[in-house]
């Protein structure tokens, strides 16, 4: 079959985004696997305290303002490199003075607002982090709208690289002078790998910039407002959204608390599910993210050019694989999550955790794929009020459950956003787009298939020659297991997914003599 080159680079941008983010991730698993030897679940739990912080500044200078130069780029090509300028220019300013703030106030912030006065040394080096993530973020939006995903993938392994040796040669010097090791190598390490990779896409835009195109001459304060009119809903949504991540993240450790916890054990349980847990949860998320960052230009671009079966057979898409892959990792994290966890990380409460947030994934991915879609239409405004509405039952249920329930209550309140936002975000794509929904193709087959492929795994281990399995390292022995409960998952995936010879049309519609 003959594709497009747009077919072509689509799929290309999204096996090299999916590969980096995978290889990304087990450097971090690595790296991850180092801090909570050294700076232990506390530890962990106390630097994830100072993320909301960041995470609210890069909803303000950075994280919109990216979606909306990819978005301009992909519908008018013509002007990128303005557009990217402006959005520089707007990123870097704001970046710069929101640094000065925290730099300024990171007491006030610490003990007023994070409620936990061993956050303040932190603050600084987390704020010089702010104006690194804003010029790097600016240019992975201008290559998305360019469907040119090479640089933007090489910047996040460059990030995690950078990040892992400088953490890892600072706790070597510590470790020869005989100092402790503590959270700020954690924030340090932050620090270097933003600032390594905006260096890292500053060369690459220099030395190897992307194809030229026909540019219009047009003035770059004249490119902001249009720029803007994108950007400010999707930051004053991704504020608000953060504002009240930022609440619940503060939250948590305080109602433990009053569950009846010590402080030491209540940031323990915290870091613990957000240091090692999630990320094994959100690791197969690379494909979706991959899928959602590639889905809003080519949306846009769909939605630019008319073409509403483009976007109908993009949904299809999203909804088909995001399933797939969910059901797959409920299957995965069920049977190999405590064995991981303990393994990995020598705490069971991690294992626990896993298995646990594993029903979390089709609908993680589901609202993910299809959110960028909703993004793609130009529905920001409702994509905001459903993840409002998302975060406020995640919010309710930490607010009223934790003190009864422990940490379960937020385990919960989790599921229940998640499933709460998929399907919101299919009621509005609904009345946007029509889209093919076969329950029995997306949900009944891949669990009777994954059923199937756990009985055919067991049927394996039983054989004498399983044997070797026992004289492994855990985690080698469960990688082992999952790598071939992927193979009979995939293979029978592929033997009975029948019907679908036109699966390379479902993103783009095939051309004229194509």
């Amino acid at each position: 079959m003959n594709l497009s080159p747009r077919k072509r680079a689509f799929i290309a941008g999204t096996l090299i985004l999916t590969a980096t983010g995978f290889l990304s991730r087990i450097l971090g698993f690595f790296y991850r696997i180092f801090l909570s030897r050294t700076i232990g679940a506390e530890g962990l739990g106390i630097y994830h305290m100072v993320h909301p912080v960041f995470g609210i500044c890069f909803a303000l200078c950075a994280g919109s303002i990216q979606t909306a130069i990819s978005r301009s780029v992909a519908a008018e090509v013509s002007r990128g490199k303005r557009i990217l300028q402006a959005g520089l220019a707007v990123s870097l300013s704001l970046s710069l003075f929101l640094a000065a703030l925290i730099w300024q106030f990171s007491d006030f912030l610490a003990v007023r607002v994070l409620l936990e006065p061993r956050c303040a040394p932190l603050l600084p080096a987390m704020a010089l982090s702010v104006p690194c993530s804003a010029v790097h973020a600016c240019l992975n939006g201008y290559y998305y709208g360019l469907h040119k995903t090479k640089v933007p993938a090489l910047t996040q392994l460059a990030e995690q690289t950078i990040r892992i040796g400088a953490v890892f040669l600072l706790a070597d010097i510590l470790a020869q002078k005989g100092a402790a090791v503590t959270v700020e190598l954690a924030v340090f390490g932050h620090l270097i790998g933003e600032a390594g990779s905006t260096l890292f896409s500053l060369l690459a835009f220099s030395l190897a910039p992307p194809d030229r195109v026909c540019e219009k001459k047009t003035g770059i304060l004249l490119e902001v407002p249009a720029l803007m009119s994108l950007a400010l809903p999707l930051m004053g949504n991704r504020l608000v959204l953060n504002l009240l991540a930022s609440a619940e993240a503060i939250m948590i450790p305080n109602r433990l608390l009053a569950s009846g916890l010590t402080s030491s054990e209540a940031y323990s349980v915290y870091g613990v599910l957000t240091g090692m847990a999630l990320p094994f949860v959100f690791f197969p998320s690379a494909i979706t993210n991959s899928m959602a960052v590639l889905l809003l230009p080519a949306v846009a671009e769909a939605q630019s050019a008319g073409n509403r079966k483009q976007i109908s057979d993009a949904v299809t898409l999203s909804l088909r694989y995001s399933l797939y892959m969910g059901i797959f990792c409920i299957g995965i994290f069920t049977r190999f999550g405590e064995d991981l966890g303990s393994a990995v990380f020598h705490d069971s409460r991690a294992g626990y955790f896993i298995a646990a947030l594993s029903w979390l994934c089709p609908f993680l991915y589901l609202s993910t794929t299809t959110g960028s879609i909703l993004n793609g239409l130009g529905k920001t405004g409702t994509t905001f009020l459903q993840n409002t509405a998302a975060m406020l039952v995640r919010i309710a249920f930490v607010c009223f459950g934790i003190p009864g329930l422990g940490i379960t209550a937020l385990l919960w309140g989790m599921l229940a956003s998640e499933i709460l936002l998929s399907f919101l975000h299919l009621f509005s794509l609904r009345g946007s787009v029509p889209f093919q929904w076969d329950a029995w193709s997306m949900i009944v087959k891949p669990a009777i298939l994954l059923f199937l492929s756990q009985g055919i795994l067991s049927a394996v281990l039983s054989l004498p020659a399983a044997e070797v399995f026992s004289i492994l390292h855990p985690f080698v022995s469960a990688a082992f297991k999952i790598f071939l409960l992927s193979l009979f998952y995939g293979g029978l995936l592929l033997l009975f997914h029948r019907n679908r010879a036109s699966s390379g049309n479902l993103l783009f519609p095939t051309e004229k003599g194509g």
